[in-house]
């Protein structure tokens, strides 16, 4: 199985770079795992958001593969116990070859990426720094592996 994380950024910090590289390094031979980052648009002048923001979306759109399964993070959207990220990656294990996890930059996503997804899922309601959120979502999805293989990381 592949995961794309496609996030839109522009350089992360020293922190956030060692902490993806311990999860990345962590994950199994049978998921395959990719960070992808996709510029963040200048933000100049008075450019309306939205502007940004298409140009953000048409190249996460330029990196989805055909029949892959797409998720959103999104503020609106469902949130997920670490279980369901465990029950949610198996199922993915079974049905679909490639996953794609996209992280919108701090405008959001438009409607047209937005519509290219068939989950959209919020990581709780409180607001996260764009880095620490690419961190936790590799952190989880770790622990959805290591529920999955019954691995004591995961403590109930």
């Amino acid at each position: 199985m592949h995961i794309q994380l496609i996030n839109v950024a522009q350089k992360m910090p020293a922190w956030v770079d060692t902490a993806c590289d311990d999860y990345l390094k962590r994950m199994p031979r049978e998921i395959s795992l990719k960070l992808v980052t996709v510029p963040l648009a200048a933000r100049k002048g008075k450019q309306p958001a939205e502007r940004q923001k298409q140009r953000e979306s048409e190249l996460i759109i330029d990196k989805l593969t055909p029949g892959s399964l797409n998720l959103a993070l999104d503020e609106r959207g469902e949130q997920w116990s670490s279980q369901d990220w465990s029950r949610q990656l198996q199922r993915w294990m079974f049905e679909f070859p490639r996953v794609n996890l996209i992280i919108g930059g701090p405008d959001g996503l438009t409607r047209q990426c937005l519509e290219r997804c068939q989950h959209r899922v919020s990581m709780g309601r409180m607001t996260m720094p764009h880095a620490l959120v690419k961190v936790v979502l590799l952190e989880q999805l770790y622990r959805a592996w290591s529920i999955l293989q019954g691995h004591p990381y995961h403590r109930e």
